[in-house]
């Protein structure tokens, strides 16, 4: 029987996921991964869509993330749901660390 997984910090690594931005997987199991994610002040994450919800928690940093048209403008200790197939995206006003969980987990996530 499989107990789980546990990681340490900075056991994967930080890779780039755009201009600006990087993501580290933590961790993830059978239905979810979590990441974290670096993202600079001036970058802009483009409009896009997955079929995986996605769970996040602003750790630091200040940014707007637009969710169906519908802007929110987030500071440290804020957090959402975005269900799987809605259009998203993210201006970053600050250096931001944000925490996401996704399920399914994200395949093109897994080193």
């Amino acid at each position: 029987m499989d107990k789980g997984r546990f990681l340490k910090s900075g056991e994967q690594g930080y890779r780039a996921v755009i201009e600006k931005i990087s993501m580290e997987t933590l961790v993830h199991g059978d239905k979810t991964l979590m990441a974290e994610f670096r993202l600079e002040a001036g970058a802009e994450l483009p409009q896009h869509d997955h079929p995986h919800e996605q769970t996040g928690y602003l750790v630091s940093g200040r940014m707007d993330l637009i969710v169906g048209g519908e802007t929110w403008a987030l500071e440290p200790g804020d957090s959402w749901c975005i269900a799987g197939g809605v259009p998203h995206r993210a201006v970053v006003y600050e250096d931001s660390v944000a925490i996401e969980v996704f399920s399914p987990v994200r395949e093109d996530y897994l080193h």
